[in-house]
């Protein structure tokens, strides 16, 4: 499990330690989240990768983050209470829809694996460490479409971006893609085994998409909002448009979905999903 650390500053930290049994950070001054998000002076997480002292003598690295408080409360001038029906009901959905799914898309899920393998040989699936509700990391699933050393080749690739935007990465003819990996891209399948993540209950079916600890860590605070709840599969400027939105954009039709949200509109959600799918709307 990632916890995440909260300085007095509002300076935020992830990490990968080992620490499911609690430990805390020392002179932390405010435990916000039971095991997943406490609070630490600013010089505790005063840089990217800084070990940290917990109790126990164990040791984590952390990543800084920018301020925020990950309660929803402190969110300002946004509202993301939900009523207990609702997310009962949008958990129902979630387990039955992709459970559903997980039978129904077998063979496609068999295709693209052998497609992955018989390529080049490496793995089929690749995972990603993403930010997922109230700036908790998890493993987050996905067909590899890209060369096996796709992460070490994308920082020479940040000043080819479409999106001058620092926060987000878009690159139509990305040369890590490989060919199988344009097809999976094109349809979207790539994005497949994520539904194993709503499953585990990491995602929702609907719900901002899940960014990266970097593009996180480039988040002001307004930004910050959209990680108020679970990340989706789908979300509403996905299908309005997909990634060719700016960012700004994004973050404001995330913004008023979780105002907004409901099973009603979960549902629209999904319905507009499937031809911006199968259409290759705006994917990769």
């Amino acid at each position: 499990m990632s916890t995440v650390l909260v300085s007095s500053d509002l300076h935020l930290a992830t990490d990968r330690g080992a620490v499911d049994s609690g430990p805390r950070v020392e002179a932390g001054h405010r435990k916000v989240v039971q095991n997943s998000v406490s609070a630490a002076p600013r010089e505790e997480i005063e840089q990217k990768n800084r070990t940290l002292s917990v109790h126990g003598g164990m040791n984590m690295s952390a990543t800084v983050l920018p301020s925020v408080l990950f309660e929803n409360a402190t969110f300002t001038d946004m509202k993301v209470t939900q009523s207990a029906l609702y997310g009962v009901s949008k958990r129902t959905l979630d387990v039955i829809l992709s459970g559903l799914a997980i039978i129904v898309l077998s063979p496609i899920f068999l295709l693209a694996a052998l497609a992955v393998k018989l390529w080049d040989g490496g793995p089929v699936l690749f995972s990603q460490d993403r930010v997922g509700e109230g700036g908790r990391t998890f493993r987050c699933l996905k067909f590899r479409s890209m060369v096996l050393n796709a992460q070490e080749l994308q920082e020479s690739l940040m000043a080819k971006s479409e999106h001058s935007d620092p926060r987000t990465f878009k690159m139509s003819n990305d040369p890590r893609i490989t060919a199988p990996g344009k097809i999976l891209r094109r349809f979207s399948i790539d994005e497949l085994p994520q539904i194993f993540n709503v499953l585990m209950g990491q995602m929702s079916i609907v719900g901002p998409r899940p960014p990266l600890p970097r593009e996180v860590s480039l988040y002001t605070e307004s930004d910050l909002r959209r990680l108020a709840v679970k990340p989706g599969l789908t979300c509403i400027w996905q299908v309005s448009g997909r990634s060719r939105l700016p960012f700004p954009e994004q973050v404001k039709m995330d913004v008023e979905y979780i105002q907004r949200r409901s099973l009603a509109l979960d549902l629209i959600i999904i319905a507009k999903t499937i031809p911006a799918v199968l259409g290759g709307d705006g994917a990769a």
